[in-house]
């Protein structure tokens, strides 16, 4: 059994506020586990759960900025026109990428 290599025990007691604030980072590191969680938090000092909730949707808006310029090019090349409506268009996508980008930027600082 793997466990018998372990043979030094480490006990100490919390107060009721102290497990909530135990539980609620376990919660947030997704360790279900709290003998893992604490080990993991004695061994390494800390525990970084990233959130790509925000890469996500910069995936998203990338891939729809992506297809609108893949159709402009498409219009460019049968049609040899450039609409200023397609250029504000690109502007709006490039603002909402970057405005998502500085959001993960500031949430990475946060750390």
């Amino acid at each position: 059994m793997a466990s018998t290599k372990r043979t030094i025990g480490i006990h100490f007691q919390v107060d009721e506020k102290e497990r909530e604030m135990i539980k609620q980072r376990m919660e947030q590191a997704g360790i279900k586990s709290l003998r893992a969680y604490m080990l993991k938090m004695a061994t390494d000092g800390q525990i970084i759960h990233l959130e790509v909730t925000g890469v996500r949707e910069m995936n998203r808006l990338l891939s729809n900025a992506t297809n609108n310029i893949n159709q402009i090019a498409r219009r460019v090349n049968e049609t040899g026109n450039f609409y200023a409506a397609d250029m504000d268009d690109l502007r709006e996508k490039y603002e909402d990428i970057w405005g998502q980008v500085k959001v993960i930027m500031r949430k990475i600082a946060a750390m």
